[in-house]
């Protein structure tokens, strides 16, 4: 029982109403903002007003960058609190007083520890039972080459085992799609992926980031600064879990290990599937897509008319919401130039091309969005 009580106080939050709609709303919104032009869609919004009010909310998202929780969190502020679950890299102080008051609550990532995952299951349960609305990475992690990853069935299993389909409660999955002209930690990220590249220290890591934002910091004094592009949401139509199991003729209840964990797969990749569709196609991305192993050179109107063409092909059956409309001039004009600016296109008396030396972001910024395509294809 001491151990319980010790994992009970590390995972739960502590909730403060006022820094959450005031300090972190108000650090939400200017940050985001200060980065990225942002934009929202709602793909079913008659979805969203016939979710039963009763009904536990989870929104399960796509993991691009860290601004994933500022930027869902400055998406449903005036609506609502969002609860996550944070690894162990936030449990330094004062992050771990300042994420806790959010009402986030601490995850230990892997562990082996049978109890420890038993007073974690029980809370997720009683959150989920208590209607406090949830916010969920389940592909745990940041993706290191800007494809979807798997699935990880830990905390949706823990929503669902108990889950009773003839219950008062119904529990609600509510895909998000989330991308960004630019992710913050990209060439990190593709560093920790390779094994060829020597990977910075911590204290090496943290002047980069600290020369980083003071850079940010000294543009914005002088007004020269401009944002990284676009960041865009888009919201997907609610996902019933009662009738969910109804429509599969499945009660998690009934299952042992092995036989939930499957059925609990299948719903994962049901949710995955149905984030996958929502994630925006950005301008960097299709443009990263159009020069990405092309042998050819664009000039500016080129390259615009190719990315028309790969968004033709998403606005199959009316479809446009699917995607951000990326089409239009200045969301171009803007990639082009941040592209430029970082290397990732050779210009050269009006013309463009990709820049070989840097392939692999390149391709980071393309993988993001061709599941699209290769849906398409299927």
């Amino acid at each position: 029982m001491i151990r319980v009580q010790h994992y009970a106080k590390e995972i739960c939050p502590s909730f403060n109403a006022y820094m959450y709609f005031g300090i972190g709303n108000w650090v939400a919104r200017r940050l985001v903002r200060m980065l990225y032009w942002i934009r929202v869609v709602y793909a079913d919004k008659q979805g969203f007003l016939d979710i039963d009010p009763r009904a536990s909310l989870v929104f399960v998202l796509n993991h691009r960058s860290n601004i994933d929780y500022l930027l869902a969190t400055y998406m449903v502020v005036h609506h609502a609190a969002l609860s996550y679950a944070v690894g162990e890299w936030a449990r330094v102080w004062p992050v771990q007083q300042l994420i806790r008051s959010m009402g986030a609550y601490f995850v230990r990532r892997g562990s082996g520890d049978d109890l420890y995952r038993k007073v974690l299951a029980r809370y997720v349960q009683m959150a989920i039972e208590g209607g406090i609305i949830q916010a969920v990475f389940p592909e745990g992690g940041l993706s290191p080459d800007g494809r979807l990853r798997r699935p990880k069935l830990g905390l949706v299993d823990y929503m669902v085992r108990s889950f009773d389909p003839q219950g008062e409660r119904d529990v609600v999955f509510v895909p998000v799609g989330i991308n960004y002209d630019r992710v913050l930690e990209d060439r990190t990220l593709l560093i920790e992926r390779s094994s060829e590249v020597q990977k910075p220290g911590k204290w090496n890591a943290l002047r980069n980031t600290s020369g980083f934002v003071f850079n940010i910091v000294r543009l914005k004094i002088r007004h020269r600064w401009n944002r990284f592009g676009y960041a865009a949401v888009q919201f997907g139509s609610p996902i019933s879990l009662r009738r969910y199991c109804e429509d599969e003729h499945i009660d998690f209840r009934q299952y042992d290990t092995d036989g939930r964990f499957e059925k609990v797969t299948e719903l994962a990749e049901h949710l995955m599937l149905a984030v996958g569709q929502l994630v925006p196609a950005l301008a960097v991305p299709l443009i990263a897509t159009v020069v990405l192993r092309s042998e050819k050179d664009f000039t500016e109107l080129e390259l615009k008319a190719q990315v028309q063409q790969r968004l033709d092909t998403l606005a199959i059956d009316g479809a446009r919401h699917l995607i951000f409309d990326a089409a239009n001039s200045f969301a171009l004009d803007t990639a082009i130039e941040m592209m430029a600016i970082r290397h990732l296109l050779v210009e050269q008396d009006g013309r463009y091309w990709a820049n070989p030396d840097e392939n692999a972001l390149i391709e980071y910024y393309a993988s993001s969005i061709r599941h699209l395509f290769d849906n398409q294809n299927d």
